[in-house]
């Protein structure tokens, strides 16, 4: 039995996506592994967000973290993928559809006094007219791809970038 206040449903969903995501950072799996033989801090979902063309990334302000896309702490009895859902309409007010399969999953510290914790990124397509409604203290904005935004995890541009191209011609071969 995992000691946390993680629900056995959100653990095994976040286990099954991190398994499931088409690139792992950290060695991300084994680390949840191990995690989850013991004590386990709460686990963080966030979104890529793109526009139509693959152009623009949707990212919100943070106040220490600077621009990062979307997404915080998995809440008890919800599963990763539904956090992810969550946080993108708190922090921008666009719900959106996911892609199934999860972008990516690492580990992290999100500040530098926490302990390492899960992340999953999740992808989505989304409607650039829609209006963006950020939250006060961390406004959202459409960040073109090819800019080299600040942010506490710089390693992130290029990820997402990557994501982003593979995505595009998936979603080109697929006729979207």
């Amino acid at each position: 039995m995992i000691q946390s206040g993680l629900s056995d449903h959100t653990l095994r969903a976040a286990m099954t996506d991190a398994w499931r995501a088409e690139a792992e950072f950290d060695d991300a799996v084994a680390w949840l592994r191990t995690a989850m033989q013991g004590s386990m801090d709460p686990i963080a979902a966030e979104v890529w967000a793109f526009d139509d063309a693959f152009r623009h990334v949707l990212l919100v302000e943070h106040r220490w973290r600077g621009w990062v896309p979307p997404g915080g702490a998995v809440e008890l009895g919800e599963t990763p993928r539904e956090a992810a859902r969550r946080e993108l309409l708190e922090e921008t007010g666009i719900s959106a559809d996911l892609v199934d399969v999860p972008a990516a999953v690492t580990v992290r510290s999100y500040r530098q006094d926490w302990t390492p914790t899960l992340g999953l990124s999740y992808g989505a397509v989304i409607d650039c007219t829609l209006p963006v409604a950020g939250e006060s203290s961390q406004p959202a904005a459409w960040v073109p791809l090819s800019h080299d935004w600040e942010g506490v995890f710089p390693q992130d541009r290029q990820r997402i970038r990557r994501y982003a191209e593979r995505l595009a011609r998936i979603r080109a071969e697929a006729g979207h």
